[in-house]
């Protein structure tokens, strides 16, 4: 059974960013994310986002949870969004180790899930890198310098092996890598063709999307011309422009 991976068409259809999208590009690329109103407004002028607009958006995040607001008129990430760019950080800058042949396996061990259960675990799954090989059994090559978190290890046994199917076959059979390709190359020519702050904004919120879905394998494992380490680093040269550290838009 293939890994569900979003993976977006060559062609790549550019969703506009809203008001809220800017303003949690802006945050989720800042280290620490929070900025002031005032910095707030001069930042997000480029965008097309006027003060009006952004004080709605700044009002209705705060009200559903999104930013905290201090007394000094300073917006901040909350901490669901604050895991957020965490997870958006690993994407731009996975943490891998060299890879000796070996597979991550894991194993689910409970039983009795309902539907909203399976997709929730299946979405948990998918955002560590892992694949779905049949019902029940997910795995990756073990070059990721990551631990699996408490709530998986709960309901799932992991373990090492080497499966019989060639690792280049496997991984291919696992991961849409072709398709992941065309569209990380749609993206970077993109990229070098665009000049509008909107439209870079647009683009690189993409990117970042995009970037979540690098299954990371190890270069052995890659078609030719791999275009993975090419969009983090021209997205760390987007976030290098806004003049921030390199961080992540939002979706």
């Amino acid at each position: 059974m293939r890994m569900n991976v979003s993976a977006e068409p060559a062609g790549v259809d550019l969703r506009p960013l809203s008001a809220r999208s800017v303003v949690l590009s802006l945050l989720l690329g800042t280290h620490p994310p929070r900025l002031p109103v005032k910095d707030l407004v001069r930042l997000v002028e480029p965008f097309g986002v006027g003060g009006s607009a952004l004080r709605a958006a700044l009002s209705r995040m705060t009200a559903a949870g999104d930013l905290r607001r201090t007394d000094d008129a300073v917006y901040g990430l909350s901490d669901r969004l604050l895991a957020r760019q965490r997870r958006q950080d690993e994407a731009v800058r996975p943490r891998t180790r060299a890879w000796d042949g070996d597979w991550e396996m894991l194993i689910i061990t409970t039983t009795g899930r309902g539907p909203a259960e399976r997709a929730d675990l299946r979405t948990r799954l998918t955002a560590l890198r892992l694949a779905e090989l049949r019902e029940g059994v997910w795995l990756r090559p073990a070059n990721l310098a990551r631990p699996l978190p408490d709530e998986v290890l709960a309901i799932a046994e992991p373990c090492t092996a080497r499966p019989s199917r060639p690792a280049p076959e496997l991984a291919a059979h696992l991961w849409p890598l072709t398709t992941w390709a065309e569209t990380a190359r749609a993206l970077l020519t993109r990229a070098a063709e665009s000049s509008r702050p909107a439209d870079r904004l647009t683009l690189f919120a993409a990117a970042v999307r995009h970037l979540l879905t690098d299954p990371v394998l190890p270069p052995e494992l890659l078609p030719a011309d791999w275009p993975g380490d090419r969009l983090r680093t021209a997205y760390a040269a987007y976030r290098t422009e806004l003049g921030e550290p390199a961080g992540d838009p939002a979706d």
